[in-house]
C-alpha cells in the first residue's frame, strides 16, 4: 500500500473512531456525562363533570359507539377555577379487541368568563387487567390571556367514575408534564 493510501485510511479510521465511543455511551455504556432527569407531573387542576343518559347507536364497523351528554359540573386547581358548560359530548367506542375508546370534546367556563376549549382522548384494554387505570391525553384551547398558558404543553389526565351533587360524573385530574 502506498503512503498516500495508507494516509487517507488513517484520516478516514480517525473520523469513524469518536463513534463506537458515543454508541457505548448512549446504549449505557460508562460517561462522565449527568443523566438527564425523568418528566415529572404538576398537578393542574380537576373537574367533576356531569353526564346526562347514553345513547347508543349500536355496532359500526369500529366496534359498539356510545354517545354520553356532558351537561356541567365544577373545575378547580391553584390558578384555575369555574364550571364546566353544558352541551359537550363524549364518544365512547367499545372495540371487539376489548378495549374502550373516548373522545371527549366540551367547554370549560372559568371564573373570570373565559372560554376554555377540552378535547381528552384516552383508552384503556380488558388485557391490561381489572385494575387498570383510564389515562387520558388532554388537548386545551384557551383564549389569549390569563389562561392562555394551557395552550402549550403536554398533559396527562386520570379518570374516575363518579357522582356529582347525586348525578352520575366522572372525576378527571389533569397533570401538566414537566
Amino acid at each position: 500500500m502506498n503512503k498516500s493510501r495508507l494516509t487517507m485510511l488513517a484520516a478516514a479510521l480517525a473520523i469513524f473512531a469518536p463513534a463506537p465511543v458515543a454508541c457505548a455511551q448512549a446504549s449505557g455504556g460508562a460517561s462522565a456525562e449527568p443523566q438527564p432527569l425523568a418528566p415529572r407531573l404538576e398537578f393542574v387542576f380537576e373537574e367533576f363533570v356531569t353526564l346526562g343518559a347514553g345513547i347508543h347507536p349500536g355496532a359500526t364497523p369500529f366496534g359498539e359507539r356510545n354517545i354520553v351528554p356532558i351537561t356541567g359540573g365544577v373545575f378547580s386547581g391553584p390558578k384555575i377555577h369555574g364550571k364546566v358548560m353544558s352541551g359537550g359530548w363524549d364518544w365512547q367506542l367499545g372495540t371487539s379487541t376489548g378495549c374502550f375508546q373516548l373522545r371527549a370534546d366540551y367547554m370549560l367556563q372559568a371564573d373570570d368568563g373565559a372560554i376554555i376549549n377540552v378535547v381528552n382522548k384516552g383508552t384503556m384494554c380488558k388485557s391490561a387487567g381489572p385494575d387498570a387505570k383510564l389515562y387520558t391525553a388532554p388537548v386545551f384551547e384557551a383564549p389569549l390571556g390569563p389562561h392562555e398558558w394551557l395552550n402549550s404543553g403536554a398533559y396527562i389526565g386520570t379518570l374516575d367514575s363518579a357522582t356529582f351533587e347525586g348525578k352520575p360524573a366522572v372525576h378527571i385530574r389533569f397533570y401538566q408534564v414537566k
